[in-house]
């Protein structure tokens, strides 16, 4: 058991390129490891699907993960599957890379390394958004375009993590204003949502007292 904890320690990517695993998000209830096992099982090159599941319910989280047998196949699934309808529903598959996320509580202490972006047209997917800033800067590490729970439509908005903070801050001002679809793009600084909203009470607050 100890041999099977080191090598999946020792198989974690350290580049998107090595990254052979995607990410699958919006799933319905009903959606289980043999729906996906059909979806990709032709393509001759999937590995292993999980599910993640409530610890305590067992119910499904909505999300789960597909591993390929290299990241080239996993690349292919990407751009193949990416927004095309779901087998049997009228939903769309929602993909990314499963490198978004992965190890950040011990390689990134929060969103500093991370933009904003606002003003997004309705199909740009995470696959777009991460690779129109990949095209200029390598340590793009993924992109997250936030969508409605319950539509699983797009909110206009997502956010685009760096491992580098210069090419961060210089994508700010390069790509604000840049077009991604249809649209050009509005750029800042994502900020914790844990710190605005403590402002903003502490701000409430303090408006709250007359001074002398």
């Amino acid at each position: 058991m100890a041999t099977i904890t080191a090598t999946q320690h020792h198989h974690h990517p350290t580049s998107l390129e090595e990254v052979r695993t995607l990410w699958i998000g919006d799933l319905q209830f009903w959606v289980d490891e043999s729906y996906l096992n059909s979806c990709f099982a032709h393509t001759g090159e999937l590995v292993s699907i999980k599910i993640i599941r409530n610890k305590i319910t067992g119910q499904p989280e909505g999300y789960g993960f597909v591993e390929f047998v290299s990241h080239k196949a996993a690349e292919r699934i990407l751009q193949t599957y990416n927004g095309t309808t779901m087998p049997g529903t009228d939903q769309m598959f929602r993909l990314n890379w499963a490198s978004f996320g992965i190890g950040e509580r011990r390689t990134d202490p929060g969103l500093e390394h991370s933009i904003f972006v606002g003003d997004l047209a309705p199909d740009v997917t995470d696959y777009l958004l991460q690779e129109t800033f990949r095209a200029h800067y390598p340590s793009v590490r993924g992109a997250k375009v936030v969508t409605d729970p319950n539509t699983g439509r797009s909110k206009g908005y997502g956010f685009v993590k760096f491992a580098d903070d210069m090419e961060r801050n210089r994508a700010m001002t390069e790509m604000n204003g840049v077009y991604c679809s249809t649209r050009a793009m509005r750029i800042s600084a994502a900020t914790p949502k844990k710190t605005t909203a403590g402002f903003q009470q502490q701000y409430a607050v303090t408006k709250g007292h007359s001074f002398p």
